[in-house]
């Protein structure tokens, strides 16, 4: 064999094994990609459950539930309820006596 023969055999064994290496890589990447995604579906999905879940415990139904039975909370009856009216301060009821 001549020594471009040689030469040329070497280069296509280097070509060839460059070749297989990128090839690993990409799948390897692709993998990787499909692993990513995956767990971003999952993530989703675990998202939208918590979201589900918040809206339900922050409905005041729930909210009245859990202080009744954790809580011992009851209603106040209306004669232990006492309203507080708030005056007008005496500057707003000057002004409004001059109109």
């Amino acid at each position: 064999m001549s020594r471009f023969n040689i030469l040329l055999v070497g280069l296509l064994l280097a070509c060839a094994l460059g070749l297989v290496t990128s090839q690993h890589r990409a799948r390897r990447m692709f993998i990787d990609l499909e692993r990513a995604q995956t767990q971003a579906r999952q993530l989703e999905v675990q998202w939208n459950q918590l979201q589900v879940e918040q809206d339900g415990l922050a409905k005041p139904s729930m909210i009245d539930a859990k202080a009744r039975r954790g809580l011992s909370m009851q209603t106040v009856p209306a004669n232990r309820t006492l309203y507080l009216t708030v005056d007008q301060p005496v500057e707003q009821t000057a002004l409004k006596a001059e109109r």
